[in-house]
């Protein structure tokens, strides 16, 4: 499964250069690994079986009330389209690669959980974490979830030009070589059509509004709808 979206791919790196350059280095409320989500980890009460959104600000939905997060428009897109699902909402604001395996083990305890949204390492490249170590926490975290039989949606990110040509190409590559390695459905670009669209996104430059979030949950759907339709055979 290969990365492969050519020139399209290259020029996002280069849209979204400005923003992510300008973010490191800086230091916000999503960035505390000590924020609230943190410390209020997600009611599992249904009996329904899980589908978990796990992840950074993007799936906890920093900036937006409850019903403009993602986790919550696809509940509704689900349920819009006779999938009978429950959407968890694990985002935690600020968290790494680190963090997420730190804590993936509970959520992955909670029962009838079936599928794991994989949404992680922005922070890790905000924080200059090296490729590698990144890779290798993301790696853990698929191959826990494949060890309890859940399946994974794994969503990757691009790096500006600016942190430089060889760590940009290594962590672009570990989002895709860990999908082809896993075999598990891959969403190259989380915020395709979103980043740096003033329209689109908070005043940060960075995290999606209501608006973007909508389009970040139709990047994840293309991607998930397959893989419940393959289910209810």
């Amino acid at each position: 499964m290969a990365f492969g979206r050519g020139s399209s791919v290259q020029l996002l790196a280069v849209v979204i250069a400005v923003v992510f350059a300008a973010a490191c280095g800086t230091s916000s409320a999503d960035d505390s690994p000590t924020s609230e989500r943190r410390a209020r980890p997600p009611v599992i009460e249904d009996s329904r079986p899980k589908i978990v959104a796990f992840g950074d600000s993007l799936t906890a939905g920093f900036g937006l009330t409850e019903q403009e997060s993602y986790p919550y428009l696809l509940q509704k897109r689900l349920e819009k389209d006779g999938f009978n699902y429950e959407v968890v909402n694990a985002g935690i604001s600020g968290d790494t690669s680190l963090g997420g395996l730190e804590r993936i083990d509970w959520v992955l305890g909670e029962k009838n959980v079936e599928i794991l949204i994989l949404e992680l390492g922005a922070n890790d490249l905000l924080r200059n974490v090296p490729v590698e170590k990144m890779k290798e926490n993301l790696d853990r975290i698929i191959r826990k979830a494949k060890a309890k039989n859940v399946e994974v949606l794994f969503c990757g990110m691009l790096a500006p030009p600016a942190v430089g040509e060889e760590y940009q190409r290594e962590y672009v590559n570990a989002f895709a070589d860990l999908a082809t390695e896993h075999d598990v459905p891959f969403v190259p670009f989380l915020l395709e059509n979103v980043a740096l669209n003033k329209e689109l996104n908070q005043a940060d430059g960075i995290h999606p509004n209501a608006k973007g979030t909508v389009i970040m949950t139709d990047n994840i759907y293309k991607e998930l709808r397959p893989m419940l339709a393959k289910n209810e055979k």
